[in-house]
């Protein structure tokens, strides 16, 4: 089997993660590309005495952490972000090594030494790091969220979840026009979407329809997060996979926030 084909089945997720790494759709996708064209440039140096999924986050942390960024320039190395990008290219590259291990072991799925591996710490690094984002989510303004979610228990589950992390539940919209009406009943300052609903309407539809009307922070729910990680079109920045974990939603939903904090001018 080829190194492309080896690494094909793990690009969609490495996508997911470096949406929610950067906060856009457009940055993260850039930093893949990269990545992959880092592999194809000098193939021999990828890393082949780890898992190729490890290879391939490790050299897309690579590119994350050597990008240079400077005021009306492309970060060398990284093509696709054009002048109006550089503001928040710069903001994604102030994700903090805390958010990262989290993001690595809550949304990603690695284990502590993977994780430890990938961002160049010590497994007990890794422990320390998670433990200081946990308690930085700890601290984070709480949000009123909007779910978007037909499957009764489901959206009872993201519903205690929500609650238990201190924010505020504006409503539970079965379908396209529950969530529109609900938006602009109650505005969210974070949605949380289901892709498919009760009356076969689509929840992407839903969100841009509110989206239409405010800026709000989104992140998506899905069974099948592949199809919505190729890179060729307007895709979801977050996105949490079916089924989840708690520690998922939660890291998904502070890392939404974060970004969604750090782009409000001062007062």
């Amino acid at each position: 089997m080829s190194l492309g084909q080896e690494l094909a089945p793990h690009l969609p997720f490495l996508r997911r993660y470096a949406r929610a790494l950067t906060g856009s759709q457009a940055h993260g996708d850039a930093f893949v590309r990269a990545a992959l064209e880092a592999i194809v440039a000098a193939p021999n140096d990828f890393p082949r005495d780890v898992d190729p999924r490890l290879g391939l986050y490790k050299t897309f942390h690579a590119i994350w952490s050597t990008a240079n960024i400077e005021p009306g320039e492309e970060p060398s190395g990284v093509t696709g972000f054009g002048a109006e990008g550089i503001a928040q290219a710069r903001l994604s590259r102030i994700t903090p090594l805390s958010r990262q291990a989290l993001l690595l072991t809550s949304l990603e799925g690695f284990s502590t030494e993977d994780a430890a591996y990938l961002i160049g710490v010590s497994p007990e690094d890794v422990d320390s790091l998670v433990a200081e984002a946990l308690a930085e989510i700890e601290r984070q303004t709480h949000a009123d969220v909007l779910i978007i979610e037909d499957e009764p228990i489901i959206a009872m589950d993201i519903e205690m979840i929500v609650r238990d992390l201190g924010h505020n539940v504006t409503g539970v919209a079965v379908t396209r026009t529950e969530a529109v009406a609900q938006a602009r009943q109650s505005p969210p300052t974070l949605v949380l979407a289901d892709i498919q609903l009760a009356d076969d309407s689509s929840g992407i539809d839903a969100v841009k329809d509110i989206l239409a009307e405010f800026s709000v922070p989104v992140i998506f729910i899905t069974a099948f997060p592949e199809r919505l990680l190729t890179g060729t079109r307007p895709e979801p920045t977050f996105l949490i996979t079916k089924p989840f974990q708690r520690s998922t939603v939660k890291a998904a939903i502070s890392q939404a926030l974060f970004f969604d904090a750090a782009t409000v001018p001062a007062g």
